[in-house]
This record gives C-alpha cells, sequence and structure tokens, in this order.
C-alpha cells in the first residue's frame, strides 16, 4: 500500500432499531414464531432476508446482520407481518458500524503500547484495544495487520481513522517490513 492509497473500510454489521407504532409483543413472537427468550430480550432468526431479531421490552427490536438499511426494513416488515402486525408508522434509528479494513502489512503488536497510550493488550482476542478519541472510536488492531471497529457511527469516520493510524504507525516504525 502506498503512502497515498487509503486503506479499504468493509461494513461488517449495521445495528438498526425499529420503533412499531404498536409495540410488537415478546411472548407473541415466543408462540407464533419460535423466538426464545433470553434474558430481557427474546430473539428470532429470519431466513429470507437474513437476520437476527432481537426484541426488547418495550416492543423495540434490533435487526442484526445486515449491513445496508434496505435490508434491514425488509426484515423488520417480514417481522412485523409473520406477527399479524402492520409496518404503517414503523420508524428507525441507526445504530453502531462495525467496520475493519486492513493495513496489509503486519503491526508490531509487542512495540505499539510505547508508541501509543491509548493501547492496551486484548489477551483473549490476541490484539491491542486502541481508544481512538479523535475519531470517537474503539479499534482492535491485530498483528497481521488487520483493524476493527467496534462502535462507529459512519463507516467514513473508520476511514478517516484508518488514515491517521496508518501514518501514525508508519511514522513510529511500527509496522512490520517483509
Amino acid at each position: 500500500m502506498s503512502v497515498s492509497e487509503a486503506p479499504d473500510v468493509q461494513v461488517e454489521n449495521q445495528l438498526i432499531r425499529f420503533i412499531p407504532a404498536t409495540p410488537v409483543e415478546p411472548e407473541k413472537a415466543i408462540e407464533l414464531l419460535g423466538a426464545t427468550r433470553s434474558g430481557d430480550y427474546v430473539i428470532h432468526s429470519l431466513e429470507h432476508p437474513k437476520a437476527t431479531i432481537l426484541i426488547d421490552l418495550k416492543g423495540r427490536f434490533v435487526i442484526h446482520g445486515t449491513i445496508k438499511q434496505q435490508a434491514a426494513r425488509a426484515a423488520a416488515r417480514e417481522f412485523l407481518l409473520r406477527l399479524g402486525y402492520s409496518d404503517e408508522g414503523l420508524t428507525s434509528e441507526k445504530g453502531p458500524v462495525v467496520a475493519s479494513f486492513s493495513f496489509k502489512k503486519g503491526i508490531d503488536l509487542d512495540r505499539v503500547p510505547i508508541y501509543i497510550k491509548e493501547a492496551t493488550l486484548d489477551s483473549k482476542l490476541d490484539c491491542l484495544r486502541v481508544s481512538d478519541s479523535r475519531h470517537n472510536l474503539e479499534l482492535l488492531f491485530f498483528a497481521n495487520g488487520k483493524v476493527i471497529s467496534t462502535n462507529a457511527r459512519h463507516a467514513n469516520m473508520v476511514a478517516m481513522a484508518a488514515i491517521h493510524w496508518r501514518d501514525r504507525l508508519q511514522d513510529d516504525g511500527l509496522f512490520i517490513e517483509e
């Protein structure tokens, strides 16, 4: 990757919460669709379109597993119609974006915390967690050069962070040259 070439950001998931005009009764989803209770939530999987739906106690629901808002809305409509609800008056709120990019070269994870105070070791995932206050993101840096943003508001913010961190890692000599 050249210095001027920006890393390619891939949106992996976009959470969208839907608020129906008539709140969904979680018990109805269990009875009619075979949804499953998990604590305060009820979970249902759709095959077409492929999505996982989490219903909260207030009758709102989150669509998980889609990238585009149109696909999430189609899943929401399908879910409501299967339960016998209308989708009229359905509103939505966008949640965080999970996105990733790759620097296409390894990162010396052992040396990063020396130069980047925001980095902490995550031994469970074998990566470094970087709290990026400049872009309001949490980033997971892996030794192979892959980076995952877990809580972005928009993919463009991840793209700006990718350029910033690429330049910073490069300036500090933290890429592994092959």
